[in-house]
């Protein structure tokens, strides 16, 4: 099989923000600063950020998630007939981590807004990756899968605007076939849908939520998800790359939904028409590899999440190996790559650990999988 995967070692796409954004973005919320003036600020080190990604060796370069507050959020709100509202808890991670106070609450029909900032944010880093690029790599975009809208407060504004799950669904996809077309006839080749709703169906106080504003069983509400998600792919264009990231949670390196594998949502796996999943594997709460048998389709590759994020510490490569070779029962080694298990920083705070820290672990991560793949040729 021919991969549509830059590289055997990928990553989630965010990295942790360096000081003059958060310096910078922090001096805009303050209103010391104008936005052309944070613009300024996050092209600058956006750049230096890509040409870091291709110096150590990284194929599928982003922005970093640089110009974002969230990983969700900003997106969301970036649409029409969204908007960021203050709420009174946020988000309970791990440990008794809680995220920001701010959420989105739907407050008219959902479109698509011509004048999205992610266009242009994306020509940016595409011009970059073609400046200092050897023509190896490629501009990669993550946005919130569709079932992510279900992170949000139903309001009687809400209610007035969609009587029924399904058709606020309906005009989402809508909005993301738009989303996918702009970045496509832009350029964009490579786009990553951040799923964090199909990982929650091992968790029961979150599917009673789903369940709860939706008025659907546990099933219907599965299906729904699957529907939204091949609606605004249904048009995909044959050479776009679209991954999936399963993710279960990410801030301040605490996770927040509970233990489980991916048992009940991996028989959906095929169903849905994604070229690549980015699986979370870094510990033993994501369960055994067996649930990778569902994934039939032999164009289908794999990104196995068994590095982590969240801490420095380097993984054993012998230990890395096995669980490569474990995956590969399942899945065709061919098929596989592997990459953290998510984002270095889901939102602006970040993980515990330095930005050298990241950069030793992406390293670590590229010279484990040449090792891997590259023995593995060699024995063909």
């Amino acid at each position: 099989m021919t991969s549509k995967l830059p590289l055997k070692a990928d990553h989630v796409g965010s990295f942790l923000r360096t000081d003059p954004v958060k310096q910078a973005r922090a001096s805009y919320a303050n209103g010391e600063i104008n936005r052309a003036a944070l613009r300024e600020v996050e092209d600058q080190e956006i750049e230096k950020l890509v040409k870091k990604q291709i110096d150590v060796g990284l194929k599928a370069i982003t922005d970093g998630d640089f110009r974002r507050s969230f990983w969700h959020l900003d997106f969301f709100v970036s649409l029409k007939g969204i908007e960021k509202v203050e709420i009174d808890s946020g988000l309970q991670f791990a440990d008794g981590v809680e995220v920001r106070r701010v959420s989105y609450e739907i407050k008219d029909k959902i479109e698509f807004d011509e004048n999205n900032a992610l266009i242009n944010d994306f020509l940016y880093l595409n011009d970059l990756v073609k400046k200092y690029g050897d023509g190896t790599q490629v501009a990669k975009v993550a946005i919130p899968a569709p079932g992510v809208i279900f992170y949000r407060n139903v309001t009687e504004d809400e209610k007035k605007v969609y009587a029924d799950a399904r058709a606020l669904f309906r005009d989402l996809g809508k909005a993301y076939r738009e989303v996918i077309r702009q970045l496509y006839n832009a350029g964009c080749r490579y786009i990553q849908f951040d799923e964090t709703t199909l990982t929650t169906f091992a968790d029961e106080n979150f599917v009673s939520l789903m369940t709860g504003i939706t008025d659907l069983s546990k099933e219907e509400v599965l299906q729904l998800i699957i529907d939204a998600t091949n609606y605004a792919l249904e048009d995909k264009p044959a050479d776009l790359l679209v991954s999936v990231h399963m993710c279960r949670g990410n801030f301040k390196s605490k996770h927040i939904h509970a233990d489980g594998g991916y048992d009940y949502v991996a028989p959906s796996f095929d169903k849905l028409k994604y070229d690549a999943f980015f699986l979370e594997y870094d510990n033993e709460r994501s369960g055994d590899f067996k649930p990778l048998e569902n994934i039939q389709r032999r164009d289908a590759e794999v990104v196995l999440g068994v590095f982590t994020s969240k801490f420095p510490e380097l993984e054993d490569e012998d230990v890395i190996n096995r669980r490569i070779k474990e995956a590969s029962q399942y899945i065709p080694l061919e098929n596989i790559a592997v990459s953290p298990q998510c984002g270095f920083a889901s939102t602006e705070e970040g993980n515990i650990l330095t930005e050298e820290e990241q950069w030793n672990k992406m390293k670590h991560i590229i010279q484990i999988a040449e090792n891997v793949w590259d023995k593995a040729s060699i024995d063909k």
